[in-house]
């Protein structure tokens, strides 16, 4: 078959930067460790205990400029470090006052106006992923390849907010999962849904500008403005780039 897992990334604070990583270790039902581990509530924000829809939260789809944050998160002291091009990088403690105070002076400036401004960090216990379930999205190479020669220009990765990236698969062949379960490294995932697509993979992560409607060209290409799909771990154990995937029956 060919298939491999070809990159892997986190996005620690929900909509605010993106990490490559090299390997990871899955558990059964959750997501990536420490993705989507903090959420921005916005002063709007209506939170329940626990897992809240992405509505209450700031992302790219309202402000383009967050979709061009870097993260880099040190897993021993729980500390985040953010880069964008317009601000000094920022270190910090998401965890303390302290931390959240500067995380949201840092941010003010990136915001766009007549929208719910940031008001705090949250944690629910568990992944802020888009699903109410602990999700793991998978997209194919195949796929973005192709889209990006229907836009006659290379869309990039970090557009798509992915966890894991294939290689091997034909264009599109990830809705064909739907239902199937795929052995990964030392893991093993059953996909579970398509994703549809918002107006924040419309943006240049270089620039956090918008650059493409790509949800344009997937209407008008392929009939549905869906990209990658969604995934839940049934099996954990480590993943690293490089790892040959498996379709199981």
């Amino acid at each position: 078959m060919g298939w491999r897992l070809a990159h892997i990334f986190r996005h620690p604070i929900k909509a605010h930067g993106r990490e490559a990583l090299t390997q990871v270790k899955l558990s059964e039902g959750r997501c990536l460790p420490f993705d989507r581990h903090w959420a921005v509530a916005h002063e709007a924000a209506h939170l329940m205990p626990g897992w809240n829809a992405c509505m209450n939260f700031t992302r790219g789809a309202k402000t383009p400029a967050l979709q061009a944050i870097m993260a880099e998160l040190d897993e021993a002291t729980g500390e985040l470090t953010l880069t964008h091009p317009l601000r000094d990088a920022l270190h910090f403690d998401p965890d303390t006052a302290e931390g959240q105070s500067a995380f949201l002076n840092w941010v003010a400036p990136l915001m766009a106006g007549g929208r719910a401004q940031p008001a705090r960090l949250v944690k629910a216990g568990r992944g802020m992923t888009d699903t109410p379930f602990e999700s793991v999205s998978i997209l194919n190479l195949s796929s973005l390849r192709a889209l990006s020669q229907r836009v006659g220009r290379d869309l990039g990765l970090d557009r798509w907010r992915a966890n894991l990236w294939l290689d091997g698969l034909a264009p599109w062949e990830e809705f064909d999962l739907i239902g199937r379960e795929l052995v990964i490294g030392g893991a093993r995932l059953r996909v579970v849904e398509r994703i549809g697509r918002c107006r924040a993979t419309m943006v240049d992560c270089a620039t956090g500008r918008i650059d493409v409607n790509t949800l344009d060209a997937l209407e008008e290409g392929y009939g549905h403005t869906d990209f990658g799909v969604y995934a839940e771990v049934i099996s954990g154990g480590a993943v690293a780039c490089g790892d040959s995937v498996e379709l199981r029956p």
